[in-house]
């Protein structure tokens, strides 16, 4: 219990300083590659950071838990937006711009819809492995395509400024290459590090698998998203911060419970239907409500909004303890 106990601390420390290497990482190969921070976000930070819930994912569908699968991936997208976006904008509110109103937020809520219109039947077969997976691929390749047609404009004033040497970009380039690599393998190992420990102590504790894989273990997997995004959002990288969490929920919704039904079919408990499915989608279409009252006011998605996502958070929690005690 101590061992486990000493492992959420120290990996909580080491989380924090991967994670502002890893930002710094990612900003300047953006810089140095003319890339959009929103798809670097999407792509690098919300890929990057979603590996812990891929691998429990993964290891749970191969050792037969099929329900800390499913409640990882849906557990971790409810809370990058209600705790992790929430907190985010609480420290550094979010400019949003026309392309994630008009393109990136309806991809998300089509993604989610797909999610739960394939739980129908109450399972999750080799099938709907393969078309989620097939998804993942045909969308990343168009937030690519389409990123990079709009064009990379957000960092020119910013490298003059900063006087940035672009007489020898190779040594950025590794100096960025190098901090992505390092940032995100202290973020995997240490939150890795948390989340066992914190399993550890639930098990101990006497709670359920799915509670488990819903609250602990979803947090813990979030913890690079989270870190991550409070990071990109202090150093001024708004966009990278919303890309992130935008990126980690499709990565989750269609890679992570994708590979997972792709190892082994999964019988899908009716309750992560009626509560942690139905709340991914409230809690969708609430993200893309504030997002349109902002920018349609043409305010900043700011300290309200996440108050009210943080709000929803707590409301979350607290139904799942109450159903757990019924």
């Amino acid at each position: 219990m101590w061992l486990a106990a000493i492992a959420i601390l120290i990996g909580l420390a080491i989380l924090v300083w991967s994670a502002d290497v890893f930002i710094d990482g990612a900003t300047t190969l953006a810089k140095k590659f003319r890339v959009p921070s929103f798809l670097i976000g999407v792509l690098i930070l919300g890929i990057g950071t979603s590996a812990p819930e891929m691998v429990v994912s993964v290891l749970a569908a191969i050792e037969g838990s099929p329900e800390l699968a499913l409640g990882n991936a849906y557990g971790s997208n409810i809370i990058n937006i209600a705790l992790v976006l929430g907190a985010t904008v609480l420290i550094s509110p979010i400019i949003i711009r026309k392309a994630i109103v008009k393109r990136d937020l309806p991809l998300l809520v089509m993604i989610t819809a797909i999610a739960a219109w394939q739980l129908r039947d109450g399972a999750l077969s080799l099938v709907d492995g393969i078309i989620l997976l097939v998804l993942l691929v045909a969308v990343l390749g168009m937030q690519i395509v389409l990123s990079l047609r709009e064009g990379y404009h957000e960092h020119e004033e910013d490298m003059v400024a900063e006087g940035h040497d672009t007489d020898h970009p190779e040594q950025s380039v590794a100096k960025g290459l190098a901090g992505l690599f390092i940032g995100m393998l202290m973020l995997i190992a240490s939150s890795r590090a948390i989340v066992w420990g914190a399993v550890e102590l639930a098990t101990f504790w006497g709670l359920s698998e799915l509670i488990i894989g819903l609250t602990i273990v979803a947090v813990g997997t979030s913890l690079p998203e989270l870190v991550s995004s409070l990071s990109a959002a202090r150093k001024g990288e708004h966009d990278m911060a919303l890309g992130n969490i935008i990126g980690s929920n499709i990565f989750n919704t269609l890679g992570v419970v994708g590979l997972a039904a792709l190892i082994a079919p999964i019988t899908v408990n009716p309750i992560i239907l009626s509560r942690d499915v139905l709340t991914m989608g409230l809690i969708t279409l609430l993200l893309v409500a504030l997002c349109l009252f902002a920018f349609m006011t043409k305010r900043q998605f700011g300290r309200l909004s996440g108050s009210t996502l943080v709000l929803f958070f707590v409301g979350y929690t607290g139904w799942l303890i109450q159903t757990v005690n019924m």
